[in-house]
């Protein structure tokens, strides 16, 4: 069954739209719906594996970059992420089968808040979408050159083939999308899982001795025994851009609204039992991960974390094999956001303030092919221009540091406005139909935005994270400049703003 814009005839603008807010919306007839028409698919078994797939990686990579800080310091920063996303999930899991539509985070935005708030959120989830994935393939790549024991020169080919296949994947279509998306993450969890078995079982868990091998200054201690948190405040403050790399990018959910059988029911359930599931993964990875040879200073600079728990464990040689195998948690979650940032450029493009060429969908497989290939071709030109600019040290060390630290930026970003748009929906609109209802509430929204902006001020106030959030604001000030002058004179009625107009916002406002 396919699934787009549901009423018919021509789809004219809103009385006022066109002068109220600077905002000018395009005639369109049904043709351009039929070009973008998506397929239904999607049931709770997906719905989860998406969501942990898509995050199952910072698992495998990156969060112990934040252990340099300390074990307690990634400890407690931990802690507090997780609170964040408690609070951005179960708001999530109210707003999405109220506004069932692809736009996800944008949708809820624009919605409550209007199109320049709409567009401000959809751009910050853009940067998540399209940089996570980024700094995965650059993950797999080290897996690769370690257990290949290629050239780090050679690390561009990994990318470039990673990409070309799990894009290939999902244009093929969303049933072998979603079979892949399940499958490998059910191995990536048996993967978490038999490492987690195997360290218990060993024998050689030394907790004081390796997570506590941090000095004061920074420096490893031979015999460990070092203080819990030996930057105190300022380490847990360092950590939690790394912390966020446990749970990030759960939030795409809603962006497969529109490729669910029944996005009412099942939409709150795979975002609660995907949030749950990484929570007790986060922790297990963290306490386990850190236990065992080479301890906290060790994995606080590597860029495979899991492979070196395994050769502490099984030795280098069958280290390597289980690093092979390893790798799937690393293709889960670049499969899964592919799959996110298709659907996000799908849905900004749909409704006009991205080039409406992007969301044309494939004739037969009903999947956002061009959107697909352009974030593709994004995210991988930013790596190869930064990779021969700077060279393979310099430009590994900016893509696994940097770029990540973009991706945290724009996320931060995006749900603090994702909280707000759960306070104002609550406000504003107060009778609209709510399928589920979340425990947390307002506080939850409150305590999400909270979080998400002192993580973002940290960013902006560090020297090692700066660089990052004026890389974002960079591409901001393009995006908006776009925007001003272009973007919001072509707007659309797809779904989304169709949606929003309906609740009675002929009127348009500026917030």
């Amino acid at each position: 069954m396919s699934v787009g814009q549901g009423s018919s005839g021509v789809h004219a603008p809103p009385v006022g739209a066109q002068s109220s807010a600077g905002i000018t919306y395009t005639t369109v007839d049904d043709s351009y719906f039929e070009a973008r028409r998506l397929k239904r698919h999607a049931r709770v078994w997906s719905l989860w594996a998406l969501g942990v797939g898509a995050v199952i990686s910072g698992h495998y990579s990156g969060w112990n970059l934040g252990l340099a800080n300390g074990f307690g310091s990634m400890f407690f920063a931990t802690i507090i992420i997780a609170i964040m996303y408690l609070g951005l999930t179960f708001s999530i899991a109210e707003m999405s089968p109220a506004l069932p539509h692809t736009g996800g985070a944008y949708s809820f935005a624009r919605t409550s808040m209007g199109p320049w708030a709409g567009y401000v959120t959809g751009i910050a989830e853009n940067i998540e979408f399209v940089l996570t994935p980024a700094v995965i393939v650059f993950f797999i790549s080290s897996y690769l050159s370690a257990i290949f024991e290629t050239a780090p020169a050679f690390q561009p080919v990994y990318w470039i083939l990673c990409y070309a296949l799990f894009v290939g994947l999902n244009i093929v279509g969303v049933e072998l999308s979603f079979r892949v998306t399940v499958t490998v993450t059910v191995m990536a969890l048996a993967v978490l899982a038999f490492f987690y078995g195997s360290v218990l079982l060993s024998g050689q868990i030394d907790f004081s001795r390796w997570a506590l091998n941090i000095g004061t200054d920074g420096t490893e201690l031979p015999s460990g025994a070092g203080p819990f948190l030996p930057h105190g405040i300022v380490g847990i403050l360092a950590s939690l851009p790394f912390a966020v790399w446990l749970f990030l990018a759960i939030e795409q959910l809603p962006l497969a609204a529109e490729e669910s059988h029944d996005p009412q029911a099942d939409m709150p359930k795979g975002i609660i039992a995907g949030i749950l599931t990484l929570i007790a993964s986060a922790f297990l990875v963290l306490f386990l991960n850190t236990s065992i040879a080479p301890g906290a200073a060790g994995l606080g600079k590597s860029g495979e974390p899991l492979l070196e728990g395994f050769r502490t464990l099984f030795g280098t040689d069958i280290a390597k094999i289980l690093a092979a195998i390893a790798v799937i948690g690393l293709i889960a979650s670049f499969h899964t956001i592919i799959f996110a940032f298709g659907r996000q450029i799908y849905s900004l493009s749909r409704a006009g303030y991205f080039p409406s060429f992007l969301s044309v969908t494939h004739g037969e497989r009903k999947t956002p092919h061009i959107a697909l290939i352009t974030g593709a071709v994004v995210g991988l030109l930013v790596m190869l221009i930064i990779w021969f600019s700077l060279g393979v040290d310099a430009g590994g060390a900016l893509i696994g540091g940097t770029l990540l630290n973009m991706a945290v930026a724009g996320a931060m970003l995006a749900y603090f406005m994702q909280g707000m748009s759960y306070i104002v929906l609550k406000k504003k609109f107060p009778q609209l139909h709510r399928p589920y209802s979340s425990p947390f509430g307002l506080a939850g929204a409150v305590i999400c935005m909270v979080i998400a902006a002192v993580t973002l001020v940290f960013q902006l106030t560090d020297a090692a994270f700066r660089t990052a959030v004026m890389g974002v604001a960079a591409y901001y000030a393009v995006m908006m400049a776009y925007f001003l002058v272009h973007g919001r004179h072509k707007l659309i009625l797809s779904p989304e703003e169709e949606f929003a107009v309906s609740r009675g916002e002929t009127e348009y406002k500026s917030y």
